[in-house]
């Protein structure tokens, strides 16, 4: 790591991995800033290239860097790793074994043999026996790097407030969103904060030398917060005034909640209210603050301070309100496609008899009836399934402007009809384009 108190003269090649996450994206910015030159890793190229998309990017899983040799062509030329890769949970895209252990063992193991530098960002509480396997997972990283021998500083920041939302700060934008009632949870649950301005001044110091090699804290401010109190301050910040109810959620029905987000993961949506979120909750997001001033570092910003250096625009109003219909949306769109292929199937002849008075033959107008539900099912399922929601939007509203254009040359007269059908598609359409925007999370 840098000796030198200006990064420029050195030209350091720092590659961060996860750097299109919340806290990444933060680092990354900051040491471009700093003139370091800054290469990111991720295994999403097109979330990569629209986040950031004028550093370089090495498009890799990190699932799939758990030997030390995987991680010798990554290395070369470079002076610091900085980890900030990460999941919640256990889930079809996400091995919490393999992300927050075997591969930052293979990591520290390949930093030491190349004498590269190696900053982990880990978690407020991550310990080898901790009591999720989010934190235990963490913890058992962060074991492999001390005994690695490479010369590291493991950070591990409390809830991360930046002026952009991603997981767990977009869950407080959306619950801050709601309007005029406030539901809450544990609403006396502990939570100390920290500013991504303060995590980014930290690696940066880190990096230039001016906190040594070995140093590990926790990065939380001093002060210590119900989550009441967090999701008010939120609310207040975002400009949307004091909830004239609030609504206790019991922790019965958050638990439900919890599990539902546990089995729509399953389907690919990496909801941040989930039952490993919930534990934590229950045991608090706290740690023992740092002491960062012997290193010419200013203290870890309160929450109050930490707010008062973002201003909420309309922008950041319309993220939150967006965040809490997006659910709403996806599943009335998903119900409603399915709805449409059931009740075809269920009434398929009743439907090809609107065809066959056009002049179809009755095995023909069936069998029209028949794939049109089927594809509307298709497209139901797509909705539900995180990976192919942006292709369904596009599918369902190539489906209904076709459905538009074959009514109007085939059964013109749905146009008059007193219900109304093909008039109604319209909504559907604008709907979808809603969803398609809404999918854009980073």
């Amino acid at each position: 790591m840098s000796t030198s108190n200006n990064p420029s003269e050195t030209a350091e090649s720092i590659v961060i991995i996860g750097a299109y996450g919340l806290i990444g994206f933060g680092i990354a910015t900051r040491l471009v800033a700093d003139g370091y030159h800054v290469t990111g890793l991720g295994r999403n190229a097109e979330t990569a290239n629209r986040v950031l998309p004028n550093i370089p990017w090495i498009v890799k899983d990190i699932r799939t860097l758990c030997e030390a040799e995987n991680w010798c062509s990554i290395l070369n030329n470079i002076s610091v790793v900085v980890n900030c890769s990460g999941a919640l949970q256990d889930g079809p895209e996400d091995d919490l074994e393999a992300i927050h252990n075997h591969a930052v063992s293979a990591l520290a193991t390949a930093c030491h043999s190349a004498g590269v530098g190696l900053i982990q960002i880990s978690a407020v509480g991550a310990r080898p026996d901790a009591s999720t396997p989010f934190l235990s997972s963490k913890g058992r990283g962060d074991a492999a790097i001390r005994a690695s021998g490479v010369a590291y500083h493991i950070l591990r920041p409390g809830l991360v407030l930046a002026s952009h939302a991603y997981g767990g700060t977009a869950m407080l934008r959306m619950l801050a969103a709601v309007p005029v009632i406030q539901p809450i949870a544990m609403p006396k649950a502990q939570i100390q904060t920290v500013s991504l301005a303060d995590v980014e001044r930290v690696v940066s110091a880190a990096i230039d030398g001016k906190i040594p090699p070995g140093y590990e804290c926790d990065l939380v401010e001093a002060e210590l917060h119900s989550l009441r109190e967090v999701v008010a301050s939120v609310r207040y910040w975002l400009g949307f005034g004091k909830a004239s109810l609030e609504i206790r959620v019991p922790n019965l029905l958050l638990g439900a909640i919890c599990n539902i987000a546990d089995a729509i993961s399953l389907l690919g949506w990496r909801s941040p209210l989930r039952t490993t979120a919930f534990k934590i909750l229950t045991q608090g997001v706290k740690g023992d603050p740092g002491d960062l001033t012997r290193f010419g570092l200013p203290p870890v910003l309160t929450m109050s301070q930490t707010l008062a250096t973002f201003h909420a625009t309309a922008e950041d109003r319309l993220f939150a309100r967006m965040s809490l219909l997006t659910p709403i949306i996806i599943v009335t769109l998903c119900l409603f496609w399915f709805a449409s292929g059931a009740i075809g199937l269920a009434r398929a002849q009743e439907a090809a008899n609107v065809l066959e008075t056009a002049g179809w033959s009755s095995g023909l107008a069936v069998s029209s009836v028949v794939f049109w539900a089927v594809i509307d099912i298709a497209i139901a399922g797509a909705f539900a399934y995180r990976k192919f929601t942006k292709s369904a939007c596009w599918a369902a509203i190539l489906v209904s402007c076709f459905y538009l254009a074959a009514s109007t040359l085939f059964v013109p007269g749905l146009w008059i009809d007193p219900l109304g059908p093909l008039i109604k598609v319209a909504p559907g359409i604008i709907l979808a384009l809603v969803a398609r925007a809404a999918m854009e999370t980073r």
